[in-house]
């Protein structure tokens, strides 16, 4: 026996654009029942439920915000689509905040206005969508697995009040279309969070596309991002997608959005604004169904300010804000975070690692994690590296007078220091610093690398080093890895996990000889 088909109320103003939507929605295979004014619409919820509701923006009573209102206070489970007129972005800001599913812009372009109902229906109770949302196999594109949002959700470490407030926040926007801004420090997870969007959303299954917009050169990011067309520019040999056309149907991450060109910020908000995109080289725009999730660790309304961040754009992307707390304000994750990046570590290399104690996460504790959790990660590679025997071993920092701070306790406040020392990833007590006054060190301005350009990138540069004196000391040792271990003064072990962290290539042969020592 079939389901149902879904059931709209279509409220519009104008005869001829309530007949046009009529007609779409019925050859879609929906049930519609239309309204002219907001009276009209709140008597046919009063003796109907319906799956979406559709409404005008300006209607002769009132307003069709007051629909979406009443909706809200009844607790109605019915999804709002809003249309406004062109150029109204305040309005569908304002509708999107307000809890719309989505807007449309007038005049509807027929194609999105199937396209947004369609994702408005999915979702709404088991209520199957319309035969042109099915996929080959029967399954509802865009249907949410509530195992894969969990699982996603559950890839969150934490259960700090801080992270809680995350976790059912993310839960909670997933649901609708209105684009979200992630804010929050370097290192802190934004796209792990903007992952866990996606995974919770009605739009799981379709693509999801990150975009590192600091990445991309200015010259080449029209291209990147609406696409090209054959013979648009030097090498365009073939039509290519863009972002937003690979994005189509799923959710489109703009991460570091903050570092976007103002000439191409412009570009962006036209195509958020009007969901339609026109490839490089090419006369034709073509509409594109996708989410916007962006990120940045900057101040944007700092930027907007500034002159640096255009302020109609930033009102479009941040809808909604998503805020992850900096690691020092959720020290008690701090165990459970350091399990599950072990655990990772584990897999990655393959091997296992030393067990962790409570004394090693009180010694993790000490350190400052400015850089917040890429910081603790790199902190325990070095310290899964480092480590001999069954127990990880974290140097580092010394243990303050009182001892090491709690860590379910608040983020420890550590005393005033100068710049210099507040830069250092370990704190150094006064004591070895009056030890080691004595001792010849070159003055920071007058170090031996000052006219080498510093690495954009640290952790990268220091890794290619690191690797670079490992091949070279296993080319010496004919690629015997303990005389290897031996020569640069590490244990076995250790050496063993560098060359898998770092992808180095020995030959097996070798591996009988580093048994045997």
């Amino acid at each position: 026996m079939n389901a149902p088909a879904a059931s709209i109320l279509v409220v519009d103003d104008e005869p001829d654009l309530r007949t046009l939507y009529e007609l779409t929605l019925l050859r879609e295979g929906y049930r519609v029942e239309t309204a002219a004014s907001v009276q009209e619409a709140r008597e046919q919820l009063k003796a109907h439920r319906f799956d979406a509701v559709i409404t005008d923006m300006r209607l002769p009573d009132g307003f069709g915000m007051e629909l979406l209102q009443d909706l809200r206070d009844q607790q109605r489970k019915e999804r709002c689509v809003v249309m406004t007129a062109y150029g109204s972005a305040e309005n569908a800001v304002e509708a999107l905040r307000s809890g719309a599913f989505d807007y449309l812009t007038k005049p509807v372009d027929l194609k999105q206005f199937r396209s947004v109902v369609a994702s408005a229906i999915q979702g709404t109770g088991g209520v199957p969508a319309p035969r042109a949302a099915r996929t080959p196999g029967g399954r509802q594109s865009g249907a949410v697995d509530a195992q894969a949002s969990s699982s996603a959700l559950d890839r969150l470490v934490g259960e700090s009040a801080a992270m809680r407030n995350v976790k059912q926040r993310v839960a909670k926007v997933a649901r609708g279309m209105a684009p979200v801004l992630i804010h929050g420090e370097s290192g802190t997870g934004k796209e792990l969070v903007a992952q866990a969007l996606h995974a919770s959303s009605q739009r799981a299954d379709g693509p999801w596309v990150a975009v590192n917009c600091g990445a991309i050169p200015e010259n080449l990011l029209e291209a990147e991002f609406f696409g090209a067309r054959k013979g648009s520019y030097t090498g365009a040999s073939q039509d290519r997608d863009g972002y937003f056309q690979a994005a189509r149907g799923g959710t489109l991450f703009l991460d570091e959005i903050g570092d976007l060109p103002l000439a191409m910020q412009s570009k962006l908000l036209r195509a958020i604004q009007e969901r339609n995109v026109r490839a490089l080289g090419s006369t034709q725009e073509e509409t594109v169904d996708v989410r916007i999730v962006s990120a940045t660790h900057r101040d944007l309304a700092a930027d907007v300010q500034t002159g640096r961040f255009r302020q109609d754009l930033y009102y479009r992307l941040n809808v909604i804000e998503v805020v992850i707390p900096p690691l020092r304000e959720r020290r008690e994750d701090l165990p459970a975070l350091c399990r599950a990046l072990l655990a990772r570590i584990a897999q990655e290399s393959g091997m296992p690692v030393p067990a962790l104690t409570e004394h090693a996460i009180q010694a993790i504790a000490a350190h400052p994690l400015t850089g917040n959790v890429r910081e603790l990660e790199n902190l325990l590679h070095r310290a899964v590296a480092l480590s001999e025997g069954d127990e990880l071993h974290v140097d580092g920092v010394a243990p303050p007078a009182g001892g090491f701070p709690a860590v379910g306790s608040a983020s420890p406040a550590p005393a005033q220091t100068s710049d210099a020392a507040a830069l250092t990833p370990n704190a150094v007590p006064d004591t070895l610093q009056a030890d080691e006054a004595s001792s010849p060190r070159p003055a920071l301005g007058a170090a031996p690398g000052a006219s080498t350009p510093l690495p954009s990138d640290l952790q990268a540069w220091l890794d290619q080093q690191e690797r670079d004196i490992l091949v070279r000391a296993l080319r010496e040792a004919g690629f015997n890895r303990t005389a290897t271990a031996a020569r640069l003064g590490i244990s076995l072990r250790q050496i063993r996990y560098r060359i898998a962290r770092l992808n180095i290539a020995v030959p097996n042969d070798q591996d009988a000889h580093d048994d045997i020592g």
